[in-house]
């Protein structure tokens, strides 16, 4: 299995914002540092300017993008069984499936590249096709092959060498009789008479196999060298040795070679099942992201299938959440938000306090646990406390968040409002960017009985920059309400000195819902001046609830 597919996912909502994606950094590092677990922080969505800012300013790596936690395959924990080579004699095959137990078998290059299949059936119908007596010729069967099969010596000739003509003939009859019935090439099984070897090597056959481990004359030894005539010795009778020498084929001309079904390691396990539906076999060859085989899987691998895991930080909304999380087994929760629509199949550890950041509880969690915070982390855990209660500012912020900043920015050793300005400032450049960026770098889904709606926010130091991005974001709107699936959509550009909102938005009731929850009416451009309003938690999303449940 991948060392990989054993660690726990931390992971923030879509869209991620900097909490988000500095809880979950900060959140793995305690998980590793205090349980058995081996955590991986990862981000469900691309970062915005902001978060990379900070990131980049305490010298953290960004996580890695996971926007899919739905098992895959290397999530399975699938047979890691070597491909074996194409020349491997049938006999060979059908003795590895009945010591490893398995069915069927991948046939591989020497770079490992998957060349085809071979399963029980084919060997056994390759057995069963018993008056097949040119299949060693047919095959291009190795005279290896066959004396690895028959546990034979190599008298003369040499055991690299290839079948290519003949017919496999039984030489226990009078010379008389082989006479007429051994042709030029042919493959002749024989006992320790030496008239019928004579004969065999007379009629130019192209090999004799001598059965019961009789030794050889130096006379027909002498003659079959001057005539070209291989010649090598069986331990078994000449019933066994008939029996055995068609499985000496190389599986190479029985494998199934096209339209083989096969999965890669970021296959979906629920593409994976309906696929095994159709399918008679019971196992599967997989191939790694070079397009190499790496092992096989089957039935019962899947049934077997452990989940992903995963721990959430701030959110625990399932239209926020990770694509799959329903299919993943969530361990933890640790949150600041309402409590949402997310469902899980067991009881898991969910921590919901009522503050400002979900890093102001990750930094309480580091001191419960007695784990000092590295500046690095203090640095991480301080901006996403500043970003989510805009350096105090927000009715969200706790006496607790802010004791919590200020004891991290000493550790990280920053001066707040210097870093906080700064932070801000690199998170509202529009500079290259699209309105599509924009609208995302903080948007999250909310559900209101049957009604879908969504809400994006920025946060602005400058009315300036405030208003050019209402004016880059205004005409993009309907296409993002269309690209998000919701019924309306409302962008919060939040003017961080002057403590107000300016709102934008679109779809059939949102208008609507902005009279009835705020009491206000529109700009005359169409915008929504809310004084006052800066957290879409604590002030915005309550009062579009209220609204849409009179609806």
């Amino acid at each position: 299995m991948p060392k990989t597919a054993h660690k726990v996912v931390v992971i923030g909502h879509r869209n991620p914002d900097t909490d988000s994606i500095c809880s979950a950094i900060a959140y793995a590092e305690l998980k590793n540092k205090t349980s058995s677990l081996v955590c991986e922080a990862r981000r469900a969505g691309r970062m915005n300017q902001e978060t990379e800012f900070v990131l980049r300013r305490f010298g953290v790596q960004p996580p890695r993008m996971c926007t899919d936690v739905n098992p895959k395959i290397r999530d399975v924990d699938y047979r890691e069984m070597p491909g074996i080579p194409g020349s491997t004699s049938l006999r060979k095959a059908w003795q590895i499936m009945r010591d490893q137990q398995i069915d069927t078998l991948p046939i591989t290059s020497a770079d490992n590249e998957l060349e085809g299949v071979i399963t029980v059936k084919d060997i056994a119908t390759a057995n069963m096709d018993i008056f097949d007596t040119g299949v060693l010729a047919k095959s291009k069967t190795t005279y290896k092959n066959i004396l690895d099969t028959l546990g034979g010596t190599m008298v003369v000739g040499d055991e690299s060498a290839v079948c290519t003509t003949g017919h496999i003939k039984i030489g226990t009859a009078t010379p008389e009789m082989l006479e007429n019935s051994v042709e030029k090439g042919d493959i002749v099984i024989l006992t320790n008479r030496y008239e019928s070897q004579l004969c065999a090597i007379e009629k130019e056959a192209s090999l004799l196999i001598i059965c019961n481990g009789a030794k050889v004359g130096r006379t027909i030894q002498r003659i079959a060298e001057e005539t070209g005539v291989a010649i090598m010795t069986a331990p078994c009778d000449t019933y066994a040795a008939g029996k055995l020498v068609s499985q000496c084929a190389p599986i190479s001309y029985y494998m199934t070679r096209n339209d083989i079904v096969k999965f890669t390691l970021v296959t979906p396990v629920a593409d994976v099942t309906r696929v095994m539906a159709k399918v008679r076999h019971r196992y599967f060859p997989i191939l790694d992201e070079d397009g190499k085989y790496c092992g096989m899987v089957s039935r019962r691998n899947i049934i077997a299938l452990r989940k992903r895991r995963i721990i959430l930080v701030d959110h625990n909304e399932a239209t926020q959440a990770v694509e799959g999380f329903d299919q993943a087994e969530i361990l933890e929760i640790i949150d600041h938000h309402r409590i949402g629509s997310l469902e899980t199949s067991g009881p898991v550890y969910f921590r919901n306090q009522p503050v400002g950041c979900t890093a102001t509880i990750i930094t309480q969690m580091y001191d419960e646990n007695g784990v000092e915070i590295r500046p690095q982390i203090a640095g991480l855990l301080l901006a996403a406390i500043l970003s989510d209660t805009l350096v105090f500012r927000s009715p969200t912020c706790t006496p607790v968040d802010v004791s919590a900043a200020n004891r991290l920015a000493k550790i990280a050793g920053v001066e707040i409002d210097a870093f906080a300005s700064e932070m801000f400032e690199a998170g509202e450049k529009l500079d290259g960017k699209t309105a599509e960026e924009v609208f995302l770098q903080d948007f999250k889904v909310f559900m209101c009985g049957d009604v879908r709606f969504g809400v994006a926010q920025g946060s602005y130091m400058t009315r300036k920059n405030l208003k050019a991005a209402q004016q880059l974001l205004t005409p993009y709107l309907p296409e993002a309400c269309g690209k998000q699936n919701v019924e309306d959509l409302y962008m919060l550009l939040t003017d961080v000195p002057k403590e107000e909102s300016v709102v934008i938005c679109t779809g059939r009731h949102a208008d609507e819902m902005l009279r009835s929850g705020f009491e206000k009416e529109p700009e005359e451009d169409g915008s929504w001046t809310l004084p006052g309003v800066v957290s879409r938690k604590k002030q915005f999303i309550p009062a579009l609830m209220s609204a849409y449940q009179e609806l």
